[in-house]
């Protein structure tokens, strides 16, 4: 599966799905999917995608993903939960 971004909506190419991001979630899903097979610790997230003068809790983060995860479908299972650290994408496509 590959996704194809442009401002803030993600195009799953494989079911040519138009999916409506809030910023904030389109903003998280292209760095997740920019580090594709990194595990990218919560203050990692908040760092990059919130920027260094965020001073919120970082299970905001769990709540983006959560959404992302319902948007994106059955494609939602690529953004994998790392215990103890925070969230990978990545494609295991068979």
């Amino acid at each position: 599966m590959s996704l194809v971004y442009a401002k803030r909506l993600f195009v799953a190419n494989s079911s040519s799905k138009i999916i409506d991001l809030s910023l904030r979630e389109y903003e998280l899903l292209k760095y997740l999917v920019d580090n594709e097979g990194i595990a990218l610790s919560r203050d990692k997230i908040l760092n990059n995608v919130w920027n260094y003068d965020y001073y919120g809790d970082s299970r905001t983060i769990d709540s983006h993903i959560k959404k992302i995860r319902h948007k994106l479908g059955k494609k939602g299972k690529y953004i994998h939960t790392m215990r103890g650290v925070g969230y990978k994408f990545e494609v295991e496509e068979k």
